[in-house]
Parts: C-alpha cells; structure tokens; sequence
C-alpha cells in the first residue's frame, strides 16, 4: 500500500475564461494532518473540491487513496467530508438523519454509528431534535458527525471549527488531534493558529497557485531561526553574532530578540542552547524562547 493518501499532479480547474487553479502538484501522506492555506479566492475551495471527487481537474490529475476520486463508488466507505457550506435537510431529527446516512454508506450497525459520532462532536443530548431547530454550531458539528462516521481512512473539512464558540471549537481540534496517525485528515481553514496548532504539514495557495508546500516545521523556518523574549538586561548583538552558528542577530522592539542560524550545519538546540547561556553570562535575563515565525507571519509574507 502506498504511503501517499493524495496526489495532485500540475492540476488545473477552469470556470469559463477565470483559472480557479493553475498548476498545483501536492502530496499528502497517510496518516497526516494537512492543512489548505490562504486568503479568498486562493484555490482553496475548488482544490478541495476536486480532491473530493465533487469536480473535475480541466487539466492535470487527481488521485485519492489510489483511485481517480470522480469515479462513481471510487471513495465508499473511504471518505468522509465536510464541506464549508453544508446544509442539513429539514423535517428530519438528527438522530434519524445519521442513521440514514450510515445506511446509505453500508456502515454496519448504522444506530450505533450514529450514536457514537454525535457523541464524539459533543451532541449525544440531540439526538432527537428537529434539524431545523439547531443553531449555525449545532448543525456544523451534525454534519461533522456525517464525516466521521465509520472512521474513514481520509477526512476532508472545510472550515470545521467555523461560527462555533471557543469551548466546542477546542473540542473538536481535540477530535482531529486524536485522529492524527490513524486517519489522515485535510484542514482548510482560515484560522492559521487553528492550523498551526493542529497540522502536521501546509500548502499555502495564492491566486490559484502553490506559492509553498511543506512540514508546519518548515513553512515556519524553525530550523532556521528562534526568537528571545528579553525580560530585562542589555542585549549585546555584536557577541550575539560572532556565536557559531549564528546568522544574524536583531532586535525587534525593545524586548524581542530575533536569530537567525545555520540549521544545516548546527543543531538547533546547541545554537539556541549558545545564545542563551550567553544571554545569561552577560545579565540577560530571559522570559521565554520560541521557534520559527508564527504561520500567519509566514502566510502573509508569501500572499
């Protein structure tokens, strides 16, 4: 079995004249987290959409543990999915609705499925409540119970954590977190802490194009760089610098103290372990030390 839940090959999607997706080749990995990154109207939808088997790539190819996903039947039983707009249909109780959609899916014991999904999202106590009824949050997580039913090898969510309050919200990263390692799960979403608390690597998109692909590692250069919260003392940025290993040293503010270093030729816990213990030999006393840029740094530096 390949090690590859989804490949995306130079694939293009076109709406009449508008290039929606231009030439975006991916891979993510079983098992993963994998995050879809970028602001409106970066590709993020449709290239979603695709991997679904919901469109077709105009160009280029798609494939989705190991079968063409616009193919019928291609994905049962392997998929789940969340889309960003998903919409409950009414006159139905929840309960009823889920167990409906687990027959259709050839789960067995449909009624424990159903039950065991609510419960996961935090709604067992809904199980006998009017569709029409639910708040915006309430029907989100009905229809993520949908998605993770009968635990499919491969999740796909589309802004799950969207118009709910913090306390579910945390809840459900926690579902995803737990799924990490036994089921390989693609987050696109415009919250990037979200992200980056939750995702194991990221393509970052942009006008329809793949401007960065990578580990969350990667995309935030912690192998390249840290920064020291200075709770008091006289930074001296020449010795800062001539430390092996370090690139350069800046102070952002008055408090913040910015390195950059060799990550290829010097482990980073012996560069960060130097320029700390200098700090402190010289009266630098320290409040914390945080690896790489935050993504939403990175993200807005590359849209």
């Amino acid at each position: 079995m390949s090690d590859t839940a989804i490949e995306l090959v130079e694939v293009s999607r076109r709406f009449g004249p508008k290039l929606a997706v231009d030439g975006v080749s991916l891979r993510i990995q079983r098992g993963e987290v994998y995050g879809l990154i970028g602001p409106n109207g970066a590709g993020k939808t449709t290239t979603f959409a695709m991997m679904c088997g919901y469109l077709k790539p105009s160009q280029g190819s798609v494939r989705v543990m190991g079968v063409e996903p616009t193919q019928e039947g291609a994905l049962k039983g392997k998929l789940g999915v969340l889309p960003q707009d998903a919409v409950l249909p009414g006159n139905w109780k929840v309960g009823a609705l889920l167990v409906y959609w687990a027959s259709l899916s050839g789960l067995a014991g449909p009624e424990g499925e159903a039950r065991g999904a609510l419960e996961k999202v935090g709604l067992a106590e809904a199980w006998n409540v009017e569709t029409h009824a639910l708040s915006h949050g309430m029907a989100k997580r009905v229809a993520l119970a949908q998605a993770l039913m009968g635990r499919p090898p491969l999740v796909l969510l589309d802004e799950p954590t969207a118009g709910m309050d913090p306390k579910i919200a945390h809840q459900v990263r926690q579902v995803i977190q737990e799924m990490r390692g036994q089921q390989t799960v693609v987050v696109s979403s415009h919250n990037l802490q979200e992200l980056e608390q939750l995702c194991d690597a990221a393509a970052i998109l942009d006008r329809g194009r793949l401007v960065q692909a990578g580990s969350l590692a990667d995309l935030t250069r912690q192998t390249a760089e840290f920064r020291v919260q200075v709770a008091r003392g006289t930074v001296l940025l020449p010795e800062v610098q001539a430390l092996a290993g370090v690139v350069s040293a800046r102070l952002e503010g008055e408090s913040l103290l910015h390195v950059r270093f060799d990550g290829e030729a010097h482990p980073p816990e012996e560069v960060i372990s130097r320029v700390v213990g200098h700090l402190l030999q010289t009266g630098v006393l320290i409040l914390g030390v945080s690896r790489g840029q935050r993504l939403e740094e990175r993200v807005l530096q590359l849209t």
